[in-house]
């Protein structure tokens, strides 16, 4: 039994890794530089919080803008869960929808991969064709912030 126990003591650590599940709430950085808070998920995997974005593609003063989205609450989920937040910018006549995933790396870091479409207000149906735009981000955790 003692020559078990490094064996089974690697082991626990190993599978614990991949036993952490990834929790939407918190503070979150993207590849751009934007900000992002998800205080809570409710019990049908309702949230709110606020997106502070490092990029526009106006010249108004960029704001603090409010998010809500829902994340899948499914049975297959396995603790990475699917979720989806619209972000209403406060600051242009534009909305952006973001769909994405909840990931543990090998390393046991939350990730957060997304691709989102922005659409912005244009001025007539003949212009609809440069109102739209895709593209994807990386969030990773921001340390713990009061």
């Amino acid at each position: 039994m003692v020559r078990a126990t490094p064996f089974l003591l690697v082991l626990f650590l190993a599978l614990g890794a991949h036993g952490k599940k990834c929790s939407l709430t918190g503070h979150w950085v993207n590849d751009l530089g934007s900000n992002m808070t998800i205080p809570a998920v409710n019990g049908n995997g309702d949230f709110t919080g606020m997106y502070h974005t490092a990029v526009t593609a106006t010249t108004n003063e960029i704001k603090v803008s409010p998010l809500q989205g829902t994340m899948q609450k499914g049975p297959n989920q396995k603790g990475q869960p699917t979720f989806g937040f619209t972000v209403n910018w406060s600051f242009s006549d534009s909305i952006t929808v973001f769909t994405g995933q909840c990931f543990v790396d090998s390393e046991g870091k939350e990730i957060l991969r997304t691709m989102w479409l922005l659409r912005s207000r244009v001025e007539n149906i003949n212009n609809d064709w440069k109102a739209t735009r895709v593209g994807t981000n990386i969030f990773t955790r921001l340390p713990f912030q009061e």
